[in-house]
């Protein structure tokens, strides 16, 4: 089943699952660590499981010695969360690690005492995940993707790269707290910018050519991606359908732009998982997730798709090319 699935083997560094976490049940001294993630196996997931399994190894942590991993995927269902936190749970993991805000909300109902890290996700204290940024106050801390606060600076990149733009569409997943969030935030961007932001939600991958049919006949002059895990798998399709309906599109990580968006802005993403691994190291020394106040990122990266831009007939302004982190020729 796709919830046992672990990392290619080919992969350095890569995570072990249920074998390997049933043998460290056996011998005394051995951390257990459960990783819950929204989204489905794919290359670019695993890259930022990756960033983590090197930070903690870096601190000590060597997988197959004194730490195993117990890995569970959320294959872009909420739904199935609940029942991959029980299994994490049953599993006697020493710690749970979350990647996506939906896969912490369900982290969080499954256990009050386990403690839990958030490698990613929406403003936690707006969604009910923490008391505080400062003090967490229970049994989760970590880091978040600052992702809804960010949907403004992408609106405002859009507007400077296509000053024509009025109507934008923003894709989000029908039942995402999280994308629910970032949309209301977008919304009020947009009306500074004297944007029209458009909504549509997709249940899932399926919808997505549907989808961009409809924002086409709707009129929107560009697409904006929602950090949604759910749709990360996906992103080369997505960017292949906004190419086809002529849709400018931009999103929050580099891995869309390099797929063949316009554009993309926001974390540092395997930083995170990185950061997320020193709040293990701190918990398993001895700090409690109460005390431990939440991060927000410190790297943003800019990424312009120049292919893209031409595909497109779009001239970016020299400005810009020269802010970007990157430029995909």
């Amino acid at each position: 089943m796709m919830e046992r699935r672990t990392f290619l083997a080919a992969m350095a560094g890569s995570l072990l699952a249920a074998p390997l976490a049933a043998e460290a049940q056996q011998r005394p001294g051995v951390v257990r660590i459960g990783l819950l993630s929204y989204a489905a196996s794919d290359s670019g997931s695993a890259a930022r499981w990756k960033a983590f399994s090197e930070q903690l190894r870096e601190l000590g942590y060597v997988e197959g010695q004194n730490v195993f991993f117990e890995s569970r995927w959320g294959d872009e269902q909420v739904g199935r969360l609940r029942g991959l936190a029980a299994e994490l749970i049953d599993a006697k993991v020493d710690i749970l690690v979350t990647a996506a805000s939906e896969a912490a909300l369900a982290a969080k109902q499954a256990t009050s005492s386990i403690p839990i890290v958030t490698a990613t996700g929406a403003d936690p204290v707006k969604l009910g995940i923490v008391a505080s940024l400062a003090r967490p106050g229970g049994n989760v801390t970590g880091v978040f993707s600052l992702s809804n606060e960010l949907a403004g600076k992408r609106l405002e990149f859009l507007k400077q790269l296509i000053p024509r733009v009025t109507r934008v569409a923003v894709v989000r997943e029908s039942d995402n707290r999280a994308s629910a969030l970032t949309l209301r935030d977008a919304e009020s961007a947009a009306r500074r910018l004297g944007l029209v932001v458009q909504g549509v939600g997709v249940r899932g991958p399926k919808e997505l050519d549907a989808a961009f049919v409809a924002m086409k006949r709707a009129l929107a002059d560009a697409v904006m991606v929602l950090e949604n895990t759910a749709f990360f798998a996906d992103r080369r399709h997505i960017a292949d359908l906004a190419l086809m309906h002529r849709l400018p599109m931009s999103a929050q990580a580099k891995e869309y732009a390099e797929a063949g968006a316009l554009f993309s802005y926001g974390t540092d993403y395997p930083d995170l998982f990185r950061r997320a691994a020193m709040y293990v190291d701190k918990i398993l020394k001895g700090a409690k997730p109460a005390n431990l106040p939440m991060e927000q990122p410190t790297k943003f990266e800019l990424v312009i798709n120049l292919k893209t831009a031409k595909a497109l007939g779009l001239t970016i302004p020299p400005s810009l090319l020269q802010r970007a982190d990157q430029v995909i020729e």
